[in-house]
């Protein structure tokens, strides 16, 4: 397997906003490179695929946990904030992965569940057996499981109650997630001088910030519903204070599962700012809805919503990652239609949502995902792409909980898709063997080989994305189109006088989800008389109208990226 590597840089370039303008890859460390072929992936593994990525053109890795873990729940039980998962490698060898991420001007991110830990956390155990101790109070603890009626089950699958009843303090514990998650008690200083000291130890190692798992749940109240209540954003604020003050240029990035306007407020104000990112998940599960429905109505609905975010502050959007494609922020009959068009068998479903991968969401539709791969990099925010997604890998539905979508990486048609020299059968997942998704044609090399693969398809769209700053740092104006199948929009920069490689520009970005091709007239009297030219290829297109309307033919899902150069005629 071969290809060539950019030239390295000596550090990283310093950008108090980087994370603003760049694509993150999310990297699940068991399941990327075995390296010491025991069957799991490992921090040197990671470390050997580094120039695969900065090739792909990653800026910027996700890793989720990687702590030490009894491993119930994937590494989000954490039983030890400052100690790394033995079979993952060592403190060491992570600092040295940091290194050399940074050497290739790639930044890393890790996840940090600071809502709950595992019930194996020595804290859980002192708080348990020494209720007066000096963790007696680091959960929340009640001798009724009668309080916080108001806050909901979020695992419906798996639990019937927030509350678990524990055999050896004799009490009921709080808990938002599994029942082997106890809650941590944010009402305990206490508690945030621990986790504080958490954050310090990785970032002084070098870590550039932290995706905050379920972090608007933090906070419970007998009248609330236990979801971004006030002291929880007073907490982020203070880490976000902490963290600029003391670690300047690292990010906080909100996991909150909510609808814009309430996401929004874990970015706080430009006066007392929260976060410096948030996952938009309710354009999510509308991109999927739009490509089976052929109306983009309710995507341009959310698009249009005007969300005051602070000055710096940026949306993280996503096609897939490791958790399931949730529904939970689209009404009954929307999720219905949604498990009928992807979940018509009952194993691709966890909770309240799709436990399936996006190529075999897309029924492996090779102008669906490139449909929604430009739809990704063109959006207000910051992509964030799935390992494995970039080469169209499949998942397994036969395997319990979400684990159908965290199987191996495919590198090579070679024994265990090249991930691993151990016994196929030690290792902790199999590899994906479908008839479709075999790793035998599904896995880097082969589309290494292939010009015309999604993985060379992917790559280059990323590069054009990095060229153009519209994309990354520009606003974004929703556009009427005379057409329920099309969505249009345009992304403009005013430019940077500062950098003059970041020319002002706007880009018109177009896509279809018909079925069939379509012809559709945009209006966009901002832009009358001004050129049209194709991002990719160059071929100019008839100029906008002088009365702003553009009428443009689009094939069977299908889409344009093009420049609005100067006004064709003056007035």
């Amino acid at each position: 397997m071969s290809f060539t590597a950019p030239i390295q840089l000596p550090g990283l370039v310093l950008n108090p906003q980087w994370y603003r303008s760049a694509v993150f890859y999310e990297v699940m460390i068991r399941a990327f490179v075995d390296s010491k072929g025991d069957g799991a992936g490992d921090l040197t593994g990671l470390a050997s695929k580094l120039d695969y990525l900065q090739w792909l053109g990653v800026d910027a890795l996700w890793v989720p946990p990687f702590f030490t873990s009894p491993l119930k729940d994937g590494g989000y039980d954490v039983s030890d904030y400052k100690a790394i998962l033995p079979e993952f490698g060592t403190v060491e060898e992570f600092r040295d992965l940091v290194t050399k991420v940074h050497e290739r001007n790639m930044r890393i991110i890790m996840d940090l569940p600071l809502n709950h830990t595992s019930d194996q956390h020595d804290w859980f155990e002192q708080s348990r057996t020494d209720p007066d101790g000096p963790y007696g109070d680091f959960y929340v603890w009640s001798d009724t499981d009668e309080k916080f009626p108001n806050v909901r089950i979020i695992f419906t699958d798996y639990e019937d109650s927030n509350w678990a009843f524990d055999p050896v303090r004799r009490q009921f514990y709080f808990h938002r997630f599994f029942s082997h998650q106890p809650d941590l008690n944010y009402e305990n200083p206490a508690v945030h001088a621990a986790i504080f000291d958490v954050v310090r130890f990785w970032l002084a190692m070098g870590v550039d910030g932290f995706r905050l798992d379920a972090i608007p749940y933090l906070y419970e109240s007998e009248e609330g519903n236990g979801e971004g209540e006030p002291p929880t954003h007073d907490f982020i604020r203070a880490l976000r204070s902490m963290v600029d003050d003391e670690f300047p240029g690292r990010v906080l990035i909100a996991e909150a599962n909510q609808w814009p306007r309430e996401v929004a407020a874990f970015l706080g104000t430009d006066e007392e700012p929260e976060c410096h990112m948030a996952f938009d998940f309710p354009v999510m599960p509308r991109i999927f809805y739009s490509l089976r429905s052929q109306h983009a109505g309710e995507l341009i609905q959310v698009l249009s919503e005007t969300t005051d975010i602070p000055t710096g502050a940026g949306w993280a959007v996503f096609l897939r990652n490791h958790d399931e494609l949730t529904l939970e922020m689209v009404s009954e009959e929307y999720r219905q239609a949604m498990y009928g068009w992807y979940a018509y068998d009952p194993r691709m479903r966890v909770n309240v949502g799709i436990r399936r991968r996006l190529a075999p969401l897309l029924d492996n539709s090779r102008s669906e995902l490139e449909l929604v791969h430009a739809l990704l990099f063109s959006l207000e925010g910051s992509p964030f792409l799935y390992y494995g997604d970039e080469i169209g890998m499949g998942d397994n539905i036969w395997l319990p909980d979400r684990d159908s979508s965290r199987t191996p990486m495919q590198w090579t048609p070679d024994r265990n898709a090249g991930f691993s020299s151990a016994d196929p059968g030690q290792l902790y997942l199999p590899v994906v063997q479908s008839l479709v998704y075999h790793y035998s044609h599904v896995n880097v090399e082969a589309q290494l080989a292939q010009s015309r693969s999604l993985l060379h398809w992917v790559r280059n769209v990323i590069h054009v994305r990095k060229a153009h700053p519209a994309f990354g740092l520009g606003s974004m104006h929703v556009l009427e189109t005379d057409h329920e199948s099309v969505l249009a929009f345009v992304r403009s920069h005013e430019g940077a006088v500062s950098h003059p490689s970041e020319p002002a520009e706007d880009i018109l970005c177009v896509f279809s989800f018909a079925h069939n091709p379509i012809s559709v007239t945009i209006s966009a009297e901002q832009w009358a008389d001004r050129t049209l030219t194709d991002v990719f290829g160059g071929e100019r297109f008839p100029s906008v109208g002088a009365d702003g309307l553009i009428t443009l033919t689009l094939g069977t899902q299908s889409f344009y990226w093009l420049h609005l150069g100067h006004p064709t005629r003056r007035h």
